[in-house]
């Protein structure tokens, strides 16, 4: 269970996550005014973010150089690629502290960023504040790590179409997955009760589609507050977000919702649904009926022409389409679906979605772009070149596994930190039903045990989900989400083999004070 005696654990390193070899030796570092920083060329960038981290709470306008060599002087943080070990891959690292200097060492910049995270967890939590700190020792314990992750997709998603958030909270969150070590943001962008991302050529989507009349009360889903709700972000202000996300190495991967999920679209374009409409911006949650028409050839013109700006705003290789939760019950009834489903040779409104997904993942593949979808998209055939994310458990995944397809393992069983945390729900926020306490998190293998391990290599990563029906602040975000993403962010990273949830919890109780110190609003896993 996890430690109640914090006060027991001050002063021990409190790494999260678990590194996979560490080494304390005798002595301390101590970060001082005339402490320098040296980097590799191709890590002076990592280099500035290490000095701006550490001015404000200390004080210290640290020296930033560039490195010459691979040996650090006294006194001195030395970023470097020269001498990396082998194995580190693009993301690993080597730590070495000495009383003398700090070295950090890695093949790539985002290894040695991941360094800057371990570097940032081994100094006192007083380093996260946000104004200076006085009578503090600036000290690093003596210690050798070498680290690498385990999963090349280590993620965190945020719905922003039920409540829409500021771009200064999309900074912060993105800020707490670079400490974890976390490499993707899901920024899921659309959704039938609001559309959060401009489009130019189309106007309608954010004039009309991002506003919805009225939001369920959380107490009694059937009554409405009567206040009008809207938000979306600008081009520029994505920009601005994905440029702050590659500072930190995170890639953010933004979800543009179809075939279903998409009334907010439909109430700007209606002719873009199976009936016309007239639709509204949906001020309930749940699934609609009401989807695009996956007979309407200016369907798919209207999509590509979307992708196609989102694809200037995002460079994430990876697209995320949904494709989740879409009723087939007006394909039934359109005449323009059935045509294509005769036409095309197709069984039934399954393929029919299979069908739609192929068209849209052909698109992206000639833009050199790749397609990954909710596990839905595996019903009526599989696109041939798309990623699965597997929701709905873990059968999914498993079946793309076989099938040889890329999985992200995110089942609603350990990954929905949408769902209640503790069994006392009265004294809880309101939550989407389920439960899903930080010892279950900790306890998940995203790697299904009945896989040969050439099948296990196409599970190449894991996510945390924040579905935000029930969540409209972004305090409240960052309850559900932490300490739920410190213990998935272990799970990303370290060897299976090598946690326990008991040692887990003190290094948690250490992990605490640093996010206390940042102002982070996460539950106490004591209470």
């Amino acid at each position: 269970m996890v430690t109640k005696n914090r006060s027991m654990e001050r002063g021990k390193i409190g790494l999260i996550p678990k590194p996979v070899n560490m080494t304390p030796s005798p002595g301390v570092f101590e970060l001082g005014s005339a402490t320098r920083i040296k980097a590799s060329s191709e890590a002076i960038k990592v280099g500035a973010y290490l000095q701006e981290s550490l001015q404000t709470p200390t004080g210290y306008s640290l020296a930033l150089e560039e490195a010459s060599g691979g040996k650090p002087e006294p006194n001195e943080i030395l970023l470097t690629t020269v001498g990396a070990g082998d194995g580190l891959g693009d993301e690993g690292y080597e730590l070495e502290a000495t009383p003398e200097a700090i070295t950090i060492r890695a093949s790539k910049a985002a290894g040695l960023f991941y360094g800057v995270q371990t570097l940032r967890q081994l100094l006192p939590p007083d380093i996260e504040s946000a104004q200076p700190v006085q009578g503090v020792a600036w000290v690093v314990p003596a210690v050798n790590i070498h680290d690498k992750p385990r999963f090349g997709w280590r993620g965190m998603h945020l719905d922003v179409g039920r409540h829409f958030f500021p771009v200064e909270f999309i900074k912060r969150y993105i800020d707490l997955l670079a400490l974890h070590k976390m490499n993707v943001f899901h920024w899921h962008l659309t959704e039938d009760q609001g559309w959060r991302i401009e489009i130019s050529k189309y106007p309608g989507l954010t004039e009309i589609g991002s506003r919805r009349e009225a939001t369920p009360i959380p107490a009694n889903q059937r009554k409405l507050d009567g206040k009008p709700y809207s938000g979306f972000y600008t081009q520029e202000q994505i920009k601005e977000v994905v440029d702050y996300a590659a500072s930190r190495f995170v890639t953010v991967v933004p979800e543009i919702e179809m075939p279903g999920h998409a009334v907010a679209a439909l109430t700007a374009y209606p002719e873009l649904g199976c009936t016309g409409g007239p639709y509204t911006v949906r001020t309930q949650w749940g699934i609609a009926k009401d989807v695009f028409c996956a007979g309407n050839e200016n369907v798919y013109a209207f999509l590509e022409d979307v992708l196609g700006e989102v694809l200037a705003l995002f460079p994430s290789k990876v697209i995320h389409i949904g494709g989740d939760e879409c009723p087939k019950d007006r394909w039934k009834k359109c005449r323009k679906c059935q045509a294509t489903i005769q036409s095309q040779g197709l069984k039934d409104e399954h393929e029919l979605q299979s069908y739609f997904i192929k068209r849209m993942e052909r698109f992206l593949n000639a833009q050199g772009r790749q397609l990954i979808g909710w596990d839905e998209i595996l019903e009526g055939g599989l696109a041939p070149n798309a990623m699965v994310m597997s929701w709905r458990g873990s059968e999914g995944g498993i079946q793309a596994a076989l099938a040889g397809h890329d999985v992200v393992m995110s089942p609603n069983t350990h990954c929905y930190f949408d769902y209640y945390q503790s069994t006392d729900q009265e004294n809880e926020p309101p939550a989407i039903g389920g439960f899903i306490p930080l010892e279950k998190v900790y306890a998940f293998d995203p790697v299904p045990k009945n896989l040969s391990p050439e099948q296990a290599a196409h599970i190449i990563g894991v996510q945390g989900n924040i579905w935000t029906e029930f969540i409209p602040t972004a305090q409240q975000v960052e309850y559900m989400a932490y300490p739920r993403g410190s213990a998935l962010a272990e799970v990303m990273w370290s060897d299976p083999g090598s946690r326990d949830f008991g040692e887990f919890g003190q290094r948690l109780g250490v992990f605490l004070e640093r996010l206390k110190k940042m102002g982070v609003y996460y539950r106490d896993p004591l209470l």
